[in-house]
């Protein structure tokens, strides 16, 4: 630290490199040594604020980075002495430099800007106005290359702020060039995709609040689509090179107005061709085209199930497939999504899924019953889906349950509480309620499962645990089986089930 401070405390011309290379070691040590520069962080960043207007760009555009790599500090010390000031000269230093006459420095800015919204998160609320205003200059005045780590910016803001973006006074500075430039591009022009993710950050922040913008977006993205899939064909007839990209990010921006507008977006799938166009992409030979599709497929069952049903047993069928063992070996993304899709369709449209219950379910088991190492995502998505399933067929599935309830109850422990594992179980108590004595044989792992709630609040659930709790102890205590089960459980678990009246 000595030699770095020393390095940095040269101010004159000739001594600039050194304070480069001073100001290029604090950022290559952030990670690996914030143990031991914990105590002199307050001063490292002190140091560095006044470098980002240095008169040489090199030291600018690298003080960028190097700030940027100790965000989190920075936000975490908000609540220190000078924290809260020191933390709004790095955000009004970072935006002068997002508007710097050096292209290098722009782009270290504004990747360095993206760094700390992550970070900051609503912390960036009281700035938003001067935030918009520093990043649509430079929408005005940026490059190809520039404008894609601007589009990210804007969109990691949106991601961070949220709902608190959706005021009048912000949509004012921000859409209309937007919307000038989405105007602008062509179908065919790839600078679209980082405006189309751009949009789908946005839409998903602003809500219902997308709503004045969403029709002419909607009709773009399945345009896009419907060209791209003509252009896989005859690129002659389309006008257009296939480029798959164009049709990922088209699907994405669907997924991002289905999240964002809620039922609101009904009215404009009614009117339109994405029912089969998404069944299209669901059955493409890429996978990212796949992963994308059953994404949508997963948010649409979600918001507007109705306009699924012509074609229901084709997604079915299609979201199944991608759920054999082989499948999930080559492809785990597009796995986990058609496994989430498939569980929002069941409790969208109940019994209608049956003639694919037992495929899936077999599917299902051997995720659940895989060696350690496997998706994370994709177990807890199995384990949820499943309980699904279990839920609205309990007739179908329950016959089968001996083969996963052990696997099965040790997956639903490690989900955290909402909504989901409320559906989980909700088919856990059905299943058991149908087949009684086919549990029996996994009521520890019942039990480890029901105590890793921190808290039920649907009390429906609730009562359903401690109604299938209070069955097993009753059906088991004359012989002794139920104080054998309570005898083989860890302390701690006994006396969280104690909260369902066992």
């Amino acid at each position: 630290m000595p030699l770095i401070e020393q390095n940095l405390a040269r101010t004159d011309d000739n001594s600039w490199k050194e304070r480069e290379t001073a100001v290029l070691c604090l950022g290559a040590i952030a990670e690996g040594c914030i143990g031991g520069l914990y105590p002199h962080l307050p001063q490292i960043v002190a140091f560095l604020i006044p470098l980002l207007d240095d008169k040489f760009p090199l030291i600018r555009s690298i003080t960028c980075w190097t700030l940027s790599r100790y965000s989190k500090f920075i936000v975490q010390s908000l609540d220190h002495p000078n924290g809260r000031e020191q933390f709004d000269k790095i955000l009004m230093g970072l935006l002068r430099r997002i508007l710097d006459t050096n292209k290098r420095v722009q782009e270290a800015a504004c990747s360095a800007f993206a760094t700390l919204e992550e970070e900051a998160s609503e912390e960036l609320v009281p700035h938003l106005e001067v935030i918009l205003q520093h990043l649509m200059c430079a929408y005005g005045k940026y490059q190809r290359r520039n404008l894609r780590i601007l589009y990210d910016a804007l969109g990691t803001l949106a991601d961070a702020v949220g709902a608190e973006l959706n005021q009048a006074k912000y949509l004012d500075i921000f859409m209309p060039p937007l919307i000038t430039k989405w105007q602008q591009l062509s179908n065919s022009d790839k600078d679209l995709f980082p405006l189309l993710e751009c949009f789908t950050s946005i839409a998903q922040a602003l809500g219902p609040g997308f709503a004045q913008f969403a029709e002419p977006v909607f009709q773009r993205c399945i345009n896009l689509i419907q060209s791209q899939q003509l252009a896989k064909i005859d690129p002659t007839a389309a006008g257009a090179v296939y480029d798959r990209e164009f049709i990922v990010c088209s699907l994405d921006l669907l997924s991002g107005l289905a999240e964002g507008l809620g039922a609101g977006i009904e009215s404009l799938v009614a009117q339109s061709s994405l029912r089969d166009l998404l069944l299209q992409c669901c059955m493409d030979e890429a996978a990212d085209v796949r992963q994308s599709a059953l994404a949508l497929l997963g948010d649409l069952s979600r918001v507007c199930p109705i306009h699924l049903h012509p074609r229901l047993q084709e997604f079915l069928t299609v979201a199944a497939k991608q759920l054999n063992p082989q499948s999930v070996k080559d492809a785990v993304s597009v796995a986990n999504n058609a496994c989430w899709a498939i569980g929002e369709l069941a409790i969208k449209i109940g019994k209608e899924i049956a003639p694919v219950v037992i495929t899936v379910v077999s599917c299902l088991i051997t995720i659940l019953k895989s060696p350690e190492g496997l998706n994370k995502s994709l177990v807890e998505n199995s384990a949820i889906t499943l309980g699904r399933l279990s839920w609205v067929c309990p007739d179908i599935v329950a016959p089968h349950m001996e083969h996963f309830m052990q696997a099965w109850c040790s997956a639903l422990c490690t989900i955290r509480d909402d909504f989901e594992k409320e559906d989980a179980f909700h088919g856990l108590c059905a299943m058991v309620a149908a087949n009684p004595t086919g549990a029996a044989g996994s009521l520890a792992y019942i039990c480890q499962a029901c105590a890793s709630w921190t808290e039920i609040k649907s009390e429906g659930l609730h009562n359903e645990v401690c109604q299938i709790l209070n069955g097993y102890k009753q059906l088991l205590g004359n012989n002794g089986g139920w104080e054998q089960c309570m005898a083989a459980l860890k302390p701690d678990v006994v006396q969280k089930l104690a909260r369902y009246g066992v």
